[in-house]
């Protein structure tokens, strides 16, 4: 289902009426297959995770919504089948982070989609390429403004459902804002605490909520630190009386638990919400397990 190209209308929002709304998630799927869409649907394509539950919650029933990467899989370094690459062009809408996956920038380029989302201007993020953290979505506040880029967006495409794309967006950013007071209430007693990490992923979640965060690897999660960045970690976590090391899900906690055994420390699974593979788990029920292992794993007031 192809919608004409409108511009972009400003929308306002309504937190007050959302609070109310009812939320009704639409399917997914895996194995991107636009021929297999509900025609009467408008067809989204998410590139990863955290913008399929964007897409998801914002689009409800009147969307569905296939996310180009499979669930528990690392998306960096994601590689797109033909029939992968051709499914980007044939979706009503990519919303997708340019830069995070090469891959899927190439497919959107070639496919040239009618419609496209890039995360990077609605969550404000700055900086080049090799030094730009992509992880946005661990700080609430910036996935919120995502999902209001989405609905006007949507609103746009199917200007019959414009005033529901609206009022979930307005419903998902009541419950992050929600997620976001209890995080900042939660860990105002930790403000200034280093918070150790396998790699630097959490570079948004640290300044949202007062932290300081070291990673034993930069933002790339294949690399391997240098021996003299592990001696300096060492050093910080025993200046700093750092009692816990965060590992990932996708990543091999193999370094990280080699050296909290070395140093005598904890070790916790910090999730960075790439992707998610067990169906009881979203977004929000992540985020709050990461609030728990922060809460009990760093050295707080």
């Amino acid at each position: 289902m192809h919608f004409p190209s409108t511009s972009r209308t400003a929308q306002t929002l309504s937190v007050v009426c959302a609070l109310t709304l009812a939320t009704t998630l639409s399917s997914c799927s895996s194995d991107p297959d636009p021929a297999t869409a509900d025609d009467s649907t408008v067809n989204v394509l998410a590139s990863f995770y955290p913008l399929q539950f964007v897409s998801e919650r914002v689009g409800g029933p009147d969307v569905t919504v296939t996310n180009l990467t499979p669930p528990a899989a690392e998306p960096h370094d994601i590689e797109l089948s033909p029939s992968a690459v051709r499914s980007v062009g044939e979706a009503d809408l990519v919303v997708y982070l340019s830069t995070f996956q090469p891959a899927t920038d190439d497919a959107i380029a070639a496919q040239s989609p009618p419609h496209v989302i890039d995360a990077m201007d609605a969550a404000g993020l700055t900086g080049d390429d090799d030094s730009l953290d992509p992880h946005f979505w661990l700080d609430p506040t910036r996935l919120a403004a995502v999902a209001h880029e989405v609905a006007d967006t949507l609103g746009e495409m199917d200007p019959e459902h414009a005033a529901d794309f609206e009022s979930r967006a307005d419903a998902l950013d009541v419950e992050l804002t929600a997620l976001d007071a209890e995080y900042i209430e939660t860990l105002e007693p930790c403000a200034g605490a280093t918070l150790v990490t396998s790699h630097e992923a959490f570079g948004y979640l640290a300044d949202r909520y007062g932290l300081v965060q070291v990673g034993i690897s930069g933002i790339d999660p294949d690399a391997e630190p240098s021996p003299a960045r592990l001696r300096e970690v060492r050093e910080i976590v025993e200046r700093d009386d750092v009692s816990t090391l965060y590992f990932e899900v996708l990543v091999s906690p193999k370094v990280t638990q080699t050296l909290a055994d070395d140093l005598g420390v904890q070790t916790d699974v910090l999730d960075p919400l790439e992707s998610i593979s067990d169906d009881q788990d979203d977004y929000l029920t992540v985020m709050e397990r990461n609030l728990v292992a922060l809460k009990d794993g760093l050295t707080c007031s």
